[in-house]
């Protein structure tokens, strides 16, 4: 449904996109992640035919993005990050404006508004006017925009940035509804919306694909395993008569994270907050293996009472920290060097007309005072001559 290849895209010197390559297939509802800067946003505009690629090729549901423009915008609908709203129109007004832009007659519009009131949750503010509205319901309103013509494929950059945690619930919960039956590619930064939304993912950093597969195949690419253990800081077990509050010297955090490191196996250890009266460690280990009887013999002998042990795949989060890791200060500018030259084109024209027009109105001008110099060379060249024969 959406293939890209080898996408490039260049601003000068600084490529906002470097052989960007992978497919999105029928059905599927994929997370795409990076760092601010890392070129989502400009692969996206490339797919929706807002913005032509340096080099590469890419197509949608079988249309060339650059050959065939307008086929590729009727298999779409795009949720920019700042949805196109007119606030003094009412939602039924907007959504009806976009069909005819669309081209949809009115009974195919009110046929298809059934569903879209419905998936995304729109029935209380049909006749309110956008500007009123909250930042949720826009982003309400901006998914149904995108659905009007029924497209088979969606592309929602950031549909859920600046919401609340209710509303992110929300649109997310409509995204996944909508996926059922389309190919959604969806990008965010948050990673519990991709781990709630989408079975698989594809990772950007400066330009560039890191990873892309199932979100497992993502969390193994770290090639260790994560291991969560609690202990209660003040209860110890002392033998038959169970636990006694006291009844021998509680093990500090210093100690327990000193234990865990001299386990054969453990790579590191990281100390876990917790409001509880208790210390939390996380501890990464091989990938084959399994720490967990070493874990257990330990906490046994050192006579500390167990709240918590488990073993599972290193978070999607600290594998996206680790791919995208690098030069904090090169992404902010590189973000602030993409962000701009977005607006690029029109700035540079629209300083060329200045030019333009500063040119004419120093020409005109130069023109006047020729001529007014010209005036006073002719009255001088008249009145010399006066002169001489009086």
């Amino acid at each position: 449904m959406i293939e890209a290849s080898s996408l490039t895209k260049r601003y000068g010197s600084l490529r906002a996109l470097d052989k960007v390559s992978f497919e999105v297939h029928r059905g599927e509802v994929v997370g795409f992640l990076g760092p601010n800067g890392a070129g989502k946003s400009t692969t996206m505009r490339i797919l929706t035919c807002f913005l032509s690629a340096s080099a590469g090729t890419a197509r949608v549901h079988g249309y060339d993005v650059f050959d065939d423009p307008l086929d590729v915008r009727r298999k779409l609908g795009y949720l920019p990050q700042r949805a196109p709203l007119y606030g003094e129109m009412n939602v039924w007004e907007y959504l009806s404006f976009v069909a005819d832009m669309r081209g949809l007659d009115h009974s195919l519009f009110k046929k298809r508004m059934k569903g879209i009131v419905e998936v995304c949750g729109l029935a209380q503010v049909l006749g309110k006017d956008i500007g009123t509205l909250s930042h949720g319901y826009r982003q309400r309103v901006g998914l149904g925009q995108a659905l009007v013509h029924d497209p088979p494929i969606l592309i929602l950059d950031e549909p859920t940035s600046d919401l609340d945690p209710n509303e992110k619930a929300e649109v997310i919960r409509y995204i996944k509804e909508i996926g059922k039956e389309r190919t959604i590619l969806l990008s965010t930064h948050n990673l519990s919306e991709v781990e709630a939304a989408c079975a698989r993912a594809i990772v950007v950093s400066k330009g560039r694909v890191v990873a892309d597969g199932p979100l497992d195949d993502i969390r193994a690419k770290s090639g260790k395993v994560r291991y969560v253990i609690t202990v209660h800081e003040k209860k110890v077990f002392e033998g038959g008569d169970g636990y006694r509050s006291g009844a021998r010297k509680p093990p500090t955090a210093q100690e327990v994270q000193e234990a865990l490191s001299g386990l054969p196996g453990v790579t590191s250890v990281t100390e876990l907050p917790t409001g509880d009266s208790a210390h939390s460690f996380q501890l990464l280990g091989a990938l084959g293996g399994d720490i967990r009887p070493e874990l257990f013999q330990l906490v046994v002998q050192k006579g500390w009472l167990l709240l918590e042990m488990r073993r599972d795949s290193q978070s999607l989060e600290d594998v996206f920290k680790a791919l995208t890791r690098g030069d904090e200060r090169k992404d902010r500018g590189r973000k602030l060097i993409t962000d701009d030259l977005d607006d690029e084109d029109e700035a540079s024209a629209a300083a060329d007309d200045e030019d333009e027009e500063d040119e004419d109105d120093d020409s005109a001008g130069d023109e006047a005072k020729d001529g007014r110099d010209g005036d006073e060379d002719e009255g001088a060249e008249e009145e010399a001559p006066a002169k001489k024969k009086g």
